[in-house]
């Protein structure tokens, strides 16, 4: 049995964001920070899968994307690549917090 603390996973900053191996708990605090990095990075279109469920994951991201003074507007993805799965938002690269 091991006793050391977990390490931090690193996580790809491409603008796809797939929340399914993430404790639900950590997402409150995870889509500020990936926005943040896709700013730094000048990635201005994000596209966030949290999956269809019972929806509430998804009302967590929207709520934080609500907040963030870096998006523009975010949608249901349409089409075949996720409904209402996967959020897409747009940033606006030009607003720093």
């Amino acid at each position: 049995m091991c006793d050391e603390p977990e390490k931090p996973r690193e996580l790809p900053i491409d603008g796809t964001l797939d929340l399914h191996t993430f404790d639900p708990r950590d997402v409150k605090d995870l889509i500020p920070a990936y926005i943040d990095e896709c700013v730094r990075l000048r990635i201005d279109k994000l596209r966030i899968i949290h999956g269809k469920g019972i929806g509430t994951l998804r009302r967590i991201v929207h709520a934080a994307l609500e907040r963030h003074p870096a998006v523009g507007n975010y949608r249901h993805e349409a089409g075949s690549g996720g409904s209402w799965g996967a959020t897409v938002v747009d940033l606006n690269l030009s607003n720093k917090k």
